[in-house]
């Protein structure tokens, strides 16, 4: 459906893009992480034609120009909304920039407020909801033409956990009706709960893109996190059992080729020194450690 062919994207001397390229096909769910001036929010607005001035090429195949405006909807980071006026008349207006008109427009306002769970409230003030209501809104708004390809940059990024769950129950339902999402973040855990497959971005640069399941096989080394009283004492042993080890939570982890001989080897030397363990579990990479290990950066600081 989307395909991104060497897009590179400066802003004066400043590189926002290096020739990105990535393919999404009809029905995925892509999520693009990375961390904050990462570039994604740039690439965004480009698939969008909100930015315009870009070298390379993005092609929707199957899909004129003409149609491309009413194939995509797009959930800015920033919320775009009137707040002095309801929230159903700020579906109204997004409704009716797509030409919808009348007993159409009422419909479909109506159906997005169902699907976005705020019909008791379609007629009062925006200034009045909470922030969680005004993101479920912002998505509202997006879907007033029924689009099939949506693109949300940072739809969660300072709401309440229940606001959060209902919009990643909204977009698990949008995968149900078919629809070609992509989810921008840097919550990992969300991106797994949601997306098929996940392309990393930093400084500008795709550095993997695959499916979950095909990243976490990939890359997965096992590792042992420990935590106990006094585990300093212990530094010495740790090196000699792995190469790396590093804090981790209360506690090290330990990544080895040979998870139970150095399991084995860390109890031996708890009970040697007389420690008592508090957690003791062998553990598998997750996304977020996968992206550190290939930029040596933190999504989130």
């Amino acid at each position: 459906m989307l395909v991104i062919n060497n897009v590179s994207k400066k802003y004066g001397k400043t590189t926002a893009l290096n020739e990105i390229s990535l393919k999404l096909n009809k029905g995925a769910c892509l999520g693009l992480v990375g961390p904050n001036g990462a570039g994604k929010s740039t690439l965004l607005k480009i698939i969008v034609h909100i930015v315009q001035a870009y070298e390379g090429k993005i092609i929707f195949t199957g899909t004129s120009n003409t149609d491309q405006k009413r194939t995509i909807g797009y959930v800015p980071q920033d919320i775009c909304l009137e707040e002095n006026v309801s929230a159903i008349q700020n579906l109204y207006f997004f409704g009716r920039i797509y030409q919808l008109r009348g007993k159409a427009l009422q419909k479909q306002a109506k159906k997005v407020l169902r699907y976005i769970g705020l019909s008791e409230r379609q007629k009062d003030k925006v200034k009045t909801f909470s922030g969680g209501m005004k993101r479920r809104l912002n998505i509202g708004c997006a879907l007033m033409h029924e689009p099939q390809f949506i693109i949300m940059d940072e739809p969660t990024v300072g709401i309440d956990p229940q606001s959060r769950h209902y919009i990643l129950d909204m977009i698990k339902q949008m995968k149900e009706e078919n629809r070609t999402i992509i989810y921008s973040s840097h919550y990992i855990e969300e991106v797994n709960k949601i997306c098929d497959e996940v392309a990393f971005i930093d400084q500008g640069k795709i550095i993997e893109h695959d499916t979950i399941n095909s990243l976490i096989e990939k890359y997965a080394v096992p590792a042992i996190f420990f935590a106990c009283q006094n585990s300093e004492r212990l530094l010495a042993d740790l090196h000699q059992l792995s190469d790396h080890v590093q804090p981790y939570k209360n506690g090290y982890k330990l990544t080895t080729a040979n998870p139970m001989w150095t399991m084995e080897e860390l109890l031996r030397a708890c009970r040697e020194k007389k420690l008592v363990l508090k957690q003791f579990e062998l553990t598998y990479p997750t996304l977020e450690d996968i992206f550190f290990k290939l930029t040596g950066t933190e999504l989130r600081a």
